[in-house]
């Protein structure tokens, strides 16, 4: 009896020290020093949901996520896609809708972020000619401060998502810097793509340091070595994208100042067709990173 008693206890004791390595294990992209939380963005994946969305659920599911970033229903509608979403045991976070909605049919918006439950509300996207100018960009500043303030009231979080265009020199800064300055920090919320800021010419520390808790969400993606930057036309190659960790971008500095800005939830965007193996590379990545 003594023998098995202390069998117990040292099973126990064993047991309460592994408990955390194991549920780190559980949780993709968690590691030593990256802790989340992370999600999928489901664009990624585009082209398969288009073919088969329960399919490509799966495979998000597999990949070992639990936490999704909205781009679309695919031909579902959202209840259709939130009865989908709650089968294969996903939870949608966040969500990106077309600036004409905000613009036009907020209500519509809430509507559909009700249905899935969707703490942050976004726009990807602000539609321009071919330069992105001061014009568009008060008005783009009018919309996000309206669409904003309706959104906080329905307990939700608006936030609009950086492009790199938005980085047009204006003044002593860039029209990024306006719209900035002039969104109410109470109910606008930023979405910072690193992709989008290096394509742009701009150093991501550098503006996580500037902008601190308004940047409330980051998208992480890699850049392939010798991709062009210092351009502002929010375009490039899809093949570039590159997985986490390899490439152009030094993570470990954007990452530790992320966490020290307050960045709330990351989602892997991963636009290339070699999504498959690029991101459980990416995955692999943040379970391995150290700062």
């Amino acid at each position: 009896m003594k023998l098995n008693l202390r069998l117990q206890i040292v099973i126990v004791l064993l047991l309460s020290l592994m408990s955390p390595l194991l549920t780190q294990a559980a949780s993709a992209g968690i590691g030593p020093s990256f802790k989340g939380p992370i999600g999928l963005q489901l664009y990624s994946l585009r082209d398969q949901f288009a073919k088969d969305v329960p399919g490509t659920l799966d495979t998000v599911k597999k990949l070992g996520f639990t936490d999704v970033e909205l781009a679309g229903t695919y031909g579902l509608t959202p209840e259709q896609f939130r009865a989908q979403l709650d089968a294969h045991g996903l939870r949608a976070v966040s969500g990106h809708f077309p600036y004409d909605g905000f613009r036009t049919n907020l209500d519509g918006i809430i509507r559909e972020a009700k249905v899935f439950g969707l703490k942050y509300v976004g726009c990807a996207w602000i539609p321009h000619g071919n330069t992105f100018d001061e014009k568009t960009c008060r008005d783009a500043i009018a919309v996000f401060n309206h669409a904003g303030e309706v959104l906080a009231a329905q307990g939700m979080t608006f936030f609009s998502h950086t492009h790199g265009y938005e980085f047009q020199p204006y003044k002593d800064g860039t029209l990024f810097d306006l719209m900035i300055a002039e969104t109410k920090p109470k109910f606008v919320a930023y979405q910072m793509d690193i992709f989008w800021i290096v394509h742009a010419g701009q150093d991501p520390v550098k503006l996580l340091k500037k902008y601190g808790k308004r940047w409330q969400l980051m998208h992480l993606k890699g850049m392939k070595d010798g991709t062009e930057t210092g351009l502002l036309t929010g375009h490039s190659d899809v093949r570039n994208d590159v997985p986490i960790g390899q490439g152009k971008i030094d993570f470990p500095p954007l990452l530790r100042a992320a966490k020290s800005a307050g960045v709330k939830w990351y989602f892997i965007e991963d636009e290339s067709p070699s999504w498959a193996t690029q991101i459980p590379q990416s995955l692999h990545y943040l379970e391995t990173v150290r700062w």
